[in-house]
């Protein structure tokens, strides 16, 4: 027997199987060439591919919209060809695959974006925080408000980025609304600062991301399509007045979509916000609850042993383990993440972590 019964249980996610409720979060690794996926990528992926469902990294949907350096696309031909190495060789192990569609929004960098100034709810910086770009750090630009018509063309780039997903062989999609990044800077009231039907009252808030949702699932059906949401968390200098109250919101109002899941992201990365919204999610949400942030395998069990989630969303762990199942079906030790290795760009740290049973030169 397991030594995590639950975890090992499989689970419908929408119209995906999962054979485990191991899942792999979405972790930006900035190794892609350029923007585009490539054999690095497809390792790294195809190791993990013992995971219930692997969740691709942020990938962005438009031109111009990426906060980090080697951060993959999804707006193109090509970059549809890049991913196809990367399901390809996923599904050649048995795995399935999520992409994370995504807008950097005001966390993107005109450095980074060829000069173009970054876009948000309201012309508000982040201040806790700076970006990387091929310069060195600097400090993040005032964005743009969006017009009405930019945030169309918004919706627009996400549709245009489920077809390319879809087109790339992946498994299904995961909207990115978590984070601070574009969707989430206009969920929440600290940095939406609107007088227009997109700003204002958390419906007027939530109104770009279900205008996403509704486009996207017009591609894909609700049952490969998932969505990703952080209402504590305060990177990128995100804050809401009420994050319990959003939490319930959004809960009520995705039961209208009957999605493969709803993955929330359950505290604050810098700890500047504390509540619980794991327990109203639960309570209101009458489909796949997916938590993450910080989960030990023995918290994971016991979460789903209680049913308190469905399922429980690893990053760190797989960073180290690309064996992260096998190790915890059969308690094994984990290898320990090298944290100056997270974002080199290169194999090292990447896809040389070593199996069971496996060693590696020094």
């Amino acid at each position: 027997m397991s030594h995590y019964p639950h975890l090992m249980q499989s689970l419908q996610l929408g119209d995906i199987t999962a054979e485990n409720r191991v899942l792999m979060a979405p972790l930006t690794r900035t190794r892609a060439s350029g923007d585009i996926a490539n054999e690095l990528m497809a390792e790294h992926y195809a190791q993990r591919a013992s995971s219930g469902l692997l969740i691709a990294e942020a990938t962005a949907v438009m031109a111009n919209c990426a906060a980090f350096l080697n951060g993959p696309g999804i707006y193109s031909p090509e970059h549809v060809d890049g991913w196809k190495k990367v399901t390809d060789a996923v599904h050649a192990k048995g795995g399935k695959i999520f992409l994370q569609i995504w807008h950097g929004g005001r966390a993107c960098h005109p450095d980074l974006n060829n000069g173009v100034t970054p876009v948000a709810a309201s012309p508000l910086a982040i201040t806790n925080d700076e970006v990387h770009t091929s310069d060195g750090k600097k400090a993040y630009t005032v964005p743009n408000a969006l017009t009405s018509d930019g945030i169309a063309e918004i919706v627009a780039g996400f549709k245009q980025g489920a077809v390319y997903a879809k087109q790339a062989g992946f498994d299904g999609v995961e909207v990115h609304a978590a984070n601070g990044y574009l969707l989430d800077n206009f969920l929440r009231d600290g940095s939406n600062q609107r007088d227009d039907r997109y700003g204002g009252s958390v419906e007027n808030r939530a109104r770009l991301l279900f205008e996403v949702l509704d486009a996207v699932v017009d591609v894909w059906g609700a049952g490969r399509v998932g969505v990703r949401t952080s209402p504590l968390n305060s990177f990128n200098s995100m804050h809401d007045s009420d994050p319990i109250g959003l939490t319930k919101y959004l809960a009520e109002r995705f039961n209208d979509y009957h999605l493969a899941y709803w993955h929330l992201m359950r505290s604050d990365f810098l700890q500047q916000q504390t509540g619980d919204v794991i327990s109203p999610a639960r309570a209101l949400y009458r489909g796949n609850l997916i938590a993450n942030m910080g989960y030990t395998a023995d918290e994971a069990e016991e979460a789903i042993a209680s049913g308190k989630v469905d399922a429980v969303a690893f990053g760190v762990p797989y960073i180290a383990n690309p064996d992260l199942v096998e190790r915890l079906a059969s308690n094994t030790p984990l290898n320990s993440a090298d944290p100056d290795t997270f974002y080199l760009g290169e194999a090292k740290g990447y896809t040389d972590y070593p199996f069971i049973n496996q060693t590696v030169d020094q």
